[in-house]
């Protein structure tokens, strides 16, 4: 069964998204997928961890981004630390750049 979740983020999407894909950053995914590399399609800011788990980045019109987080196999909390890890990588990122 497939969870998921979803949380904004006050950064920009490509800068969301570029954290979210960058293999030097993936502390946030769940264990077994941080040593897989995801499938990307930039021109819809979604990745693909094979069939496990897949990373979508939308535009919020207020500003920053709308982060969807779907995990196959992993309970619902995994997917909700996932993106509050992820979230935290991005603030890492604005801040050190």
């Amino acid at each position: 069964m497939a969870y998921q979740a979803e949380r904004g983020m006050s950064a920009p999407p490509e800068v969301v998204f570029n954290t979210a894909t960058d293999p030097a950053r993936s502390g946030w995914l769940p264990g077994e997928l941080r040593a897989t590399p995801p499938e990307v399609d930039l021109d819809r800011l979604r990745a693909r961890w094979h069939d496990r788990a897949q990373l979508t980045v939308h535009p919020n019109p207020a500003g920053g981004a709308r982060v969807e987080l779907q995990v196959d196999g992993a309970p619902s909390e995994e997917a909700d630390r996932a993106l509050d890890d992820l979230a935290r990588a991005v603030d890492d990122n604005l801040t050190a750049g």
